[in-house]
């Protein structure tokens, strides 16, 4: 095993799944109001297929698609975009989390939006979710290296 990652076997499988799982997210996200799905559950296995990546091809690896300042974009851009769209009935003359989509458009010409505002909550929500939890991860993960190499140089030092 290198140091960048695990197996080739690992890395290869992980290629290979890789898009099945993000597009599974996605599917998620985006037919969440009409099935079994949502956000929350979007966000958690987008947040896997970005953990994923980075167990089977290390730091660098993942970096490539987001890293600490996107994810930090991405979890600020989920909450604001959550914000706008429960504000969005303020500002067509409605109350606070108005359906503003579904009286506009209704469920009539548009089935995709059938759920109205429910669609953009989220994509919010799966924003934050995937940014919030893929950083933990990150974190932790760095944060365990940097303790065990203290850890090796107090051991040096007696």
């Amino acid at each position: 095993m290198d140091k960048k990652g695990l197996s080739e076997i690992t890395k290869s499988i992980t290629d290979l799944i890789m898009p099945f799982v993000f597009m599974f997210g996605l599917y998620l996200l985006f037919f969440g109001h009409l099935s079994p799905g949502g956000g929350f559950a979007a966000g958690v296995i987008l947040a896997g297929v970005f953990i994923l990546i980075t167990l089977a091809f290390g730091k660098g690896g993942v970096e490539i698609y987001i890293n600490r300042e996107r994810s930090h974009l991405f979890e600020a851009a989920g909450a604001l975009l959550f914000l706008f769209v429960a504000c969005s009935g303020i500002f067509t003359g409605k109350g606070f989390f108005t359906n503003v989509l579904h009286q506009e458009f209704g469920s009539r010409y548009f089935r995709f939006l059938s759920g109205g505002n429910i669609v953009l909550y989220n994509i919010g929500i799966a924003l934050k979710v995937m940014a919030g939890l893929f950083m933990v991860f990150f974190i932790l993960s760095v944060t365990r290296v940097v303790l065990e190499g203290t850890k090796l140089k107090m051991r040096r030092r007696k």
